[in-house]
């Protein structure tokens, strides 16, 4: 993966853009993908999400500080950590938005999980269109992430080609 593609994913979950990605930082984002799916914090989804996300900073955070740098995190990304805790924790993400556990998120489910990770609406919509490639009015499972797996691994994905720079505006993530 680029340089360049793992500074935009730094910067997007380094959401105040103080330069560290904070343990608080970093599980914000399943408390508000959870708020937007209409999920408490007690939900058994939740709980999953959280702990998969604990795994993914615990390995982000490699002297163990609790703070994630970009050297931390250029240093650990890639497709080996895609694989061991990344996938499990952005799965559970997409478990919490699928409302009927149907394996499929609807563009309305995609576009509020995709904003509440730090998508603008208009960039989440864009990139469902690009993923829905038969027209069906929702992704699965796997497409979703394949797509992110693409981009953390070699800096493109249909999804991430939605946005005109390829990855949506930082401005707009850190004043989340």
């Amino acid at each position: 993966m680029s340089d360049a593609a793992k500074r935009r994913i730094f910067t997007m979950l380094d959401t105040d853009g103080d330069g560290v990605i904070t343990h608080g930082e970093y599980l914000a984002r399943v408390d508000r993908a959870a708020s937007a799916c209409g999920r408490g914090p007690k939900d058994p989804l939740v709980t999953a999400a959280r702990a998969a996300h604990q795994e993914v900073f615990r390995q982000m955070d490699g002297d163990g500080d609790g703070g994630v740098t970009f050297e931390e995190y250029r240093s650990w990304a890639g497709h080996e950590a895609f694989e061991e805790s990344c996938r499990p924790a952005l799965g559970s993400l997409f478990d919490l938005a699928d409302s009927d556990n149907d394996g499929r998120l609807t563009r309305r489910e995609f576009t509020r999980l995709r904003a509440a990770t730090g998508n603008t609406a208009d960039g989440a919509t864009a990139a469902f269109g690009a993923l829905d490639t038969d027209g069906d009015g929702t992704v699965d499972r796997a497409t979703y992430l394949a797509a992110i797996h693409d981009f953390l691994t070699t800096g493109s994905s249909p999804m991430a080609d939605a946005y005109p720079d390829g990855h949506p505006d930082p401005r707009e993530l850190s004043a989340r």
